[in-house]
């Protein structure tokens, strides 16, 4: 488990270094506005990246499956399916983004010159949508058959030429010129548009057992059919989880600017909380998927079982910091100019502090799960969650009043600001968590077919 989890934790590092950089230079070198653009754009890019979950998970299940039975030819055959699916993925992305980028940030609530920085960052991306699909579809093919640190070399360089770009765009360091948000954007594009290629060589060349192979990239519709219905529902999760945070977000931006960039900054430390998870997560996919396809359902068990205590357990620890630590840290992203943003962010990492037990359970199983191709119930309980919990809670709790659609009626709300949002978001996990906690201790997940 370790094996597995360990690559994927430094790679998630490396990521989590790519986002603090960009609000490390937002925070101490740009305005406010800026601050309120870098938080909706963390989303957006996540949303461009795990749409194509739709293929990655589907792709991770189906591997493993094969790599586990010894079935090598079917583990290359679904590689070039799901890079040949995300293709078309990428260019619908791609179409949609370029012609609805400006109503997208118009539906989140971003305004005045925070809005029009968003799609001047949106509109710097585009051109490497494709080469996003194949570092995040590849990786997870990879991951299927056992290699973890495909990933992990891909987001080394990508971090390096990501940052440098970045820092050097933004205060102009020597004969480059001093481009400030635009630097942020185009480091973000290179490093995404270098990981992309890396990815793509070892998959020309083979690499664990997998390789594109002309012959195995005509569309297979029975390959094609299989991977999609595991796919889709685990990409509707994930889908449906960010198109819910970006939901969440627009409820967010309605409370101006500071209290947007408070969450933004608290976001990106609370992702410290996350690197674990998701490490352990993709372990406990692995595991799980290739213990099933040979057939021991004791074996799945207990790595996933360990892979929950053990990622949990340093989830809960980074928890716990975010409680001890909540005034000072809000200060690595912040200047002093910025205190009132300091202070109110410093609130919202006790609440998560305290959500990070209920958040593990959910991240680690919900993988888990995924990887044993049992997508559907995650899918359910986080439709629950989000729509259930999250999202009417946040309207009530945050605002000071909002109109129910389609009723016409007004509810005066509790009005307590960006707090109120993050307590419902700690209603959320913690329905979550109870529910895949449920599913998994019943078992049916051992039993699905692929």
């Amino acid at each position: 488990m370790l094996w597995l989890a360990i690559p994927v934790l430094l790679e998630q590092v490396l990521a989590m270094l790519v986002g603090f950089s960009d609000r490390i230079l937002t925070g101490h070198y740009l305005e406010t506005s800026h601050l309120a653009a870098i938080n909706l754009m963390a989303y957006v890019l996540w949303l461009m990246y795990e749409m194509f979950a739709v293929v990655a998970i589907g792709g991770t299940a189906m591997v493993a499956r094969f790599y586990g039975a010894g079935n090598l030819e079917n583990a290359q055959r679904v590689t070039n399916q799901a890079l040949l699916v995300g293709a078309v993925m990428s260019a619908a992305a791609t179409l949609f983004w370029a012609l609805g980028g400006a109503w997208a940030v118009r539906l989140l609530q971003l305004e005045g010159a925070a809005a029009d920085q968003s799609l001047q960052y949106i509109h710097y991306c585009l051109p490497v949508v494709p080469l996003m699909m194949i570092q995040a579809v590849g990786i997870a093919c990879l991951r299927g058959a056992g290699d973890m640190t495909a990933g992990l070399v891909t987001m080394a360089i990508v971090n390096v030429v990501n940052i440098a770009v970045s820092w050097a765009l933004v205060l102009g360091i020597g004969p480059l010129p001093a481009l400030g948000w635009s630097g942020i954007a185009i480091g973000t594009a290179s490093g995404f548009g270098i990981g992309g290629l890396i990815v793509l060589r070892p998959l020309v060349r083979g690499r664990s057992g997998l390789a594109l192979r002309r012959e195995f990239l005509w569309p297979d519709r029975d390959m094609i059919r299989r991977l999609l219905r595991i796919g889709l529902p685990g990409g509707a999760d994930t889908l449906s989880v960010i198109t819910c945070q970006l939901w969440f977000v627009s409820i967010v931006n309605r409370l101006g600017d500071v209290a947007t960039a408070a969450h933004g900054v608290a976001i990106g430390i609370e992702s410290v909380a996350f690197l674990p998870g998701v490490a352990f997560q993709a372990a406990a996919a692995t595991l799980a998927g290739q213990y099933l396809g040979a057939g021991d359902h004791q074996k799945a068990t207990r790595s996933v079982v360990v892979a929950c205590l053990v990622g949990g357990g340093l989830m809960a620890t980074a928890g716990s910091l975010f409680f001890t630590l909540s005034r000072q840290l809000p200060y690595l992203f912040l200047s002093a100019e910025h205190s009132d943003v300091a202070a109110m962010a410093a609130t919202l990492l006790r609440i998560v502090g305290l959500a990070v037990p209920a958040l593990a359970i959910t991240m680690i199983l919900s993988g888990a799960l995924r990887g044993a191709g049992d997508t559907r119930w995650p899918l359910l309980f986080s439709l629950v969650g989000m729509l259930g919990v999250r999202l009417p809670l946040a309207y009530w709790f945050a605002l000071e009043s909002f109109r129910l659609p389609f009723a016409g009626i007004v509810v005066i709300g509790w009005n307590l600001g960006v707090v109120g949002a993050w307590y419902a978001m700690g209603a959320d996990l913690a329905v979550r968590a109870a529910l895949i906690l449920y599913r998994f201790s019943h078992g049916g997940w051992r039993w699905i077919q692929v």
